[in-house]
């Protein structure tokens, strides 16, 4: 990409990859560098279905939102939401419930800029630039929006973000915070990497991600799990992408065991 093109914000640095944008790049989106291609080509020696992961997360997103909506959930709030492209939240809500309010949260400069751009003419969505586990101020900035009551139930969204955070920033803690600041009726739908699935192709993610401004922090089912402290997770509990309520049978490409990433969603009761 040029790096004067209208989305880059003047103070990025084109030579470190993100793994919004890797991400974006992996689903066929165009908001990245050559950097950031060069770096998804890495992952891809290393883990071949990358592509197919992103795509089985993305789905996962669909189908936590609706879930979420046909549970009355009328507002979310979506952590490390990325670089927008086909099925962002307020697309599927809205769809569903015109009524809906999303507030997405990034601190990647050009996950921001871009998602401004998309949201400019989207009533009942926006974005703010915060730090994910800083919760406070996420929570801050999201009621400063007007679009998100903490009187009301919302939905907390970590999908594909939380494999992001070292253990020494706590994220059982981080969570428990948002947790703790939402309504009873509230939930939580969360997605993150496991050494479960796939350890040696896993190993290889966690060497080539060291290379980004992104590196990646695999979790075990346990620890995984153990983010959901202090909400209900609902059948079919914590599991492989594709096994998360599937909305149609399950694809040969879309073998459980290689989807790198298992998902769940609780409810805050």
């Amino acid at each position: 990409m040029a790096r004067n093109a209208n989305w880059v914000p003047d103070d990025v640095d084109p030579g470190l990859a993100s793994a919004a944008r890797l991400c974006d790049y992996l689903l066929g989106g165009g908001h990245n560098f050559a950097t950031d291609r060069a770096l998804a080509e890495e992952l891809l020696l290393v883990q071949p279905n990358a592509r197919t992961i992103a795509r089985l997360n993305r789905a996962f997103l669909r189908r936590a939102v609706l879930h979420l909506l046909d549970h009355g959930i009328r507002q979310f709030l979506d952590l490390g939401s990325g670089i927008p492209t086909v099925g962002n939240v307020h697309e599927v809500a809205h769809r569903a419930a015109p009524d809906a309010r999303v507030v997405y949260v990034d601190f990647e400069d050009v996950a921001v800029a871009h998602s401004r751009m998309t949201l400019e003419h989207v009533d009942r969505a926006t974005i703010v630039q915060e730090d994910v586990t800083e919760p406070d101020a996420v929570l801050a900035a999201a009621h400063r929006t007007g679009l998100l009551d903490l009187a009301e139930p919302v939905g907390v969204l970590a999908v594909g973000v939380f494999h992001f955070v070292p253990p020494e920033r706590d994220p059982v803690g981080v969570l428990a915070t948002y947790r703790d600041a939402v309504a009873p009726g509230s939930a939580l739908a969360l997605s993150q990497f496991t050494s479960d699935l796939q350890p040696v192709e896993m190993a290889g993610v966690v060497e080539v991600m060291k290379k980004s401004m992104n590196p990646v922090f695999p979790r075990t089912r346990a620890e995984i799990t153990a983010l959901f402290e202090g909400f209900e997770v609902v059948p079919p509990g914590v599991v492989p992408l594709p096994l998360w309520r599937p909305e149609a049978e399950i694809a040969g490409r879309d073998d459980p065991e290689r989807a790198g990433i298992l998902a769940g969603v609780g409810h805050k009761r």
